[in-house]
């Protein structure tokens, strides 16, 4: 996507939020994803962003704000390892017909998983569309594990996803089920994603319940499948006889915090050259490598939150530029807040 504020032609510029899309929950809103290019903003040279008239500046700076509050996906280590976990089931998966081998990606909040595991599907689906083109295949199914689940929910999920309208009163969960597996057995799906996985507890009635319906997928779709929760050995989803049937059958992979090393400065580095800032001096938010992974833990998400949000703040302050007094104003995720690592130093510390 690129984007430019300052039509010649004078064409309307589309309002910030105008663009809204399905979520990737479903079908179409999964395809856009999948086809989505990174977002791009060419700065304007330093005499035609000083000429712009009042009105023109505020579009050029609602586009600038658009294109920081997006999420610029950096290709860390623990993407590059899912994406090759992944890669390598599907391949192992290919022939088997028995019990197949899943993934299961655990880890802290912002961390990560969620980025790691779409992005899992986006390369798996862009391999599929390359060497099936024009194929009508819906390689990749991606949905969240329902809150309060049931078998009857979570077959809804998968209907929702496809868009079929076996969704009503009358049919029963043994039909939703039958008519989704039937259609992803002729789309040729071959990889399902499950987010929010920590839902299901195994300790829990309605935790075996669903996880007997979602065994029952797995059995009857030839595909990988994919899960992701947090902490997922503390929530109860390796309890009982299924939890200890599911860890015997999926390889854990574990997110967490970056330590203070050469990826993290490599990761500030990648996201500081994404800034469309007409001020800022390169280079600024890596020397304070050691400042921001003390104000956020070195998760990955709080980072990403806390230069995005330095970003626009330094465009509506006209600033331009980010410095550690900028990042010192802005508030990030109360979990690393309370936790000490990224209190603002304007907030008083108790206790």
């Amino acid at each position: 996507m690129v984007v430019n504020a300052s039509d010649p032609d004078g064409e309307e510029v589309p309002e910030p939020g105008e663009d809204r899309t399905d979520p990737s929950t479903r079908l179409e809103g999964w395809r856009r994803f999948v086809e989505e290019d990174p977002a791009v903003f060419d700065l304007l040279p330093e005499r035609q962003w000083q000429a712009l008239s009042p009105p023109m500046r505020d579009a050029y700076d609602e586009a600038r704000i658009a294109y920081h509050s997006e999420l610029q996906v950096v290709r860390t280590s623990t993407v590059k390892d899912i994406a090759h976990q992944g890669r390598l089931l599907t391949l192992l998966n290919q022939r088997e017909h028995g019990a197949r081998r899943g993934l299961i990606v655990s880890g802290e909040w912002t961390t990560g998983k969620t980025t790691a595991l779409k992005q899992l599907g986006r390369l798996h689906e862009l391999r599929v569309r390359q060497r099936y083109p024009g194929s009508d295949r819906i390689p990749v199914v991606y949905i969240t594990a329902p809150p309060k689940g049931s078998p009857r929910k979570l077959a809804m999920e998968f209907a929702r996803f496809l868009g079929l309208p076996v969704i009503g009163p009358r049919h029963n969960t043994i039909d939703v089920t039958s008519a989704v597996c039937q259609v992803l057995i002729e789309a040729r799906t071959d990889l399902v994603l499950v987010d929010e996985i920590h839902l299901l507890n195994h300790a829990t009635i309605a935790g075996e319940d669903l996880s007997d319906h979602l065994k029952y997928f797995t059995e009857h779709l030839p595909a990988t499948f994919v899960y992701a929760g947090i902490n997922v050995e503390q929530s109860g989803l390796f309890t009982g006889i299924r939890g200890k049937q599911l860890a015997g059958r999926c390889v854990l992979v574990r997110t967490g915090p970056f330590p203070l090393n050469a990826e993290w400065r490599s990761l500030i580095a990648s996201m500081e050259s994404t800034l469309r800032l007409h001020r800022h001096e390169p280079t600024t938010l890596v020397t304070m490598a050691k400042y921001l992974h003390h104000r956020t833990g070195g998760m990955i998400g709080s980072l990403s939150h806390l230069v995005r949000a330095a970003a626009i703040s330094a465009i509506l302050d006209q600033s331009e530029r980010i410095t550690r007094a900028t990042i010192k104003h802005i508030r990030i995720d109360h979990s690393s807040e309370s936790s000490g690592h990224g209190r603002p130093s304007y907030l008083p510390r108790t206790g």
